[in-house]
């Protein structure tokens, strides 16, 4: 058998630890606003994150396992901003002093739905209540297809250097498959359109894994973008996961390409990537030499979160909106994930946690380790002596990673081979106790390959 087949298992995407499938979900909203408060005056000094969820979408792209709402109906844009504010003053409330923001990104749906005088009397709404960090990172998810010259205006003037355009794949026979339409003009024209006015950093999403793809289509797709040399590109593998999204029925597991094929696909990307200049800097993460996340990568300050890879390690991140996480760095709450419950909660004045958990010492010890494996490919268990522990517990699920090829181990540093980049999930999973200790939690994850 080989490895890409052995290997290919449903595994979390480590964008937390524990994942969301394993909280004990015993946070309440008083522990949350304990927790909330410990954190903010542990770490306003270096700055918080926001992330703020906005998740209308005029129509469904069929591949998306992302929470939306389908609407064309824009009147419920001022409905959820107002609810949006009311949750940003329920965390005003709980904060001893001027929050200082460092980090906002936009995620959706699709954020550029909102007009842009929406999102500005938006985030100025915020920013009004908050010091902005001088190294702030602001960004943005944007259709290339309805992202106007006045959204990019608009939020370059509030302080927004970075855009990611998911573009996902340029093949009309994809394109109709997943309902998700844009030309390669409308890309370079926005893009173009984003550098003159002054963005610095531009990234592209593009998926393999598709419906229909073949090497041919995703080289072609891959080729094009490169043309346009944005400053980084995400190169995400598509989740199937139809039991979550009947959106994805739309298809058939036979139109998919699997296994052995999918890695092709990957591979394909991952050479075209590197002969264009361009770094392997996390998982399905690429970047240039002159973006700040290679430089984050390089000198060892690559930090993620529910937001993905960052430049920064801020250890408090306040999640807006439907379905939003926030994290403490000790505990994690998410949102209602209907926009109704959401709204209506925040209305009643209070916190619209749907589900949470404390983290107990094992998962903080086992949260750092994956992390560092996400971002610097190698963990160092022998720090401390509960480390060391740690290490003697779980490191019989290596073994087999080693005898691989895929991870090696001297004393108590584990560290991943170059063939093991591509098995990073696995790799983290041979150290998610919850997953082995608990029964395995189905029809939830998407496959590693």
């Amino acid at each position: 058998m080989n490895l890409v087949s052995k290997y290919n298992i449903p595994a979390p995407r480590y964008t937390s630890y524990p994942t969301v499938p394993y909280w004990d979900n015993n946070l309440n909203e008083d522990s949350w606003i304990l927790n909330v408060k410990h954190s903010f005056i542990e770490n306003n000094k270096d700055g918080i994150s926001l992330y703020i969820h906005l998740p209308f979408c005029e129509s469904l792209c069929t591949y998306c396992a992302c929470n939306t709402r389908i609407t064309v109906n824009h009147k419920v844009e001022g409905a959820y901003i107002k609810a949006l504010l009311q949750e940003w003053q329920l965390y005003l409330k709980q904060f001893n002093q001027t929050p200082l923001i460092k980090e906002i990104h936009l995620g959706g749906g699709t954020p550029t739905f909102f007009s842009a005088d929406n999102l500005n009397f938006l985030l100025l709404s915020i920013l009004n209540t908050a010091n902005v960090a001088e190294e702030h990172d602001f960004s943005f998810e944007g259709h290339p297809s309805n992202t106007t010259k006045k959204h990019l205006l608009a939020l370059f003037d509030l302080g927004f250097r970075r855009v990611s355009f998911g573009v996902q794949d340029f093949d009309e026979k994809v394109q109709d498959t997943i309902n998700r339409y844009q030309t390669f003009d409308e890309v370079r024209n926005v893009m173009e359109t984003a550098r003159e006015i002054g963005y610095t950093s531009i990234n592209i999403d593009l998926v393999y894994g598709l419906p229909y793809q073949t090497i041919e289509t995703v080289a072609s797709t891959i080729s094009q973008i490169i043309l346009l040399k944005p400053e980084r590109i995400a190169f995400y593998s598509y989740a199937h996961v139809p039991w979550l999204k009947p959106g994805q029925r739309k298809y058939t597991d036979h139109d998919l390409p699997v296994d052995s094929y999918k890695r092709k696909l990957y591979e394909t990307g991952r050479a075209l990537f590197s002969d264009a200049g361009y770094s392997d800097i996390g998982m399905d993460h690429f970047a240039l030499s002159n973006d700040n996340l290679f430089h984050a990568y390089k000198n060892g300050l690559l930090h993620r979160n529910f937001m993905g890879y960052t430049t920064n390690k801020t250890k408090l991140l306040i999640g807006l909106g439907c379905s939003s996480i926030s994290d403490t760095w000790s505990s994690f709450s998410q949102n209602f994930k209907t926009v109704e419950e959401y709204q209506e909660c925040v209305a009643s004045g209070k916190f619209p946690i749907a589900k949470g958990h404390i983290l107990t010492s094992e998962d903080l010890l086992i949260r750092q380790h994956i992390l560092n494996l996400m971002c610097n490919y190698e963990t160092d268990f022998s720090i401390t002596l509960c480390n060391k522990a740690l290490f003697e517990k779980i490191k019989n699920k290596f073994s087999e990673l080693i005898e691989d090829g895929l991870i090696f181990a001297q004393d108590y540093k584990i560290s991943v081979s170059e063939n093991g980049k591509l098995f990073l999930r696995n790799i983290c999973l041979a150290l998610d106790a919850r997953y082995w200790q608990k029964a395995p939690v189905k029809n939830t994850f998407s496959t590693t390959a």
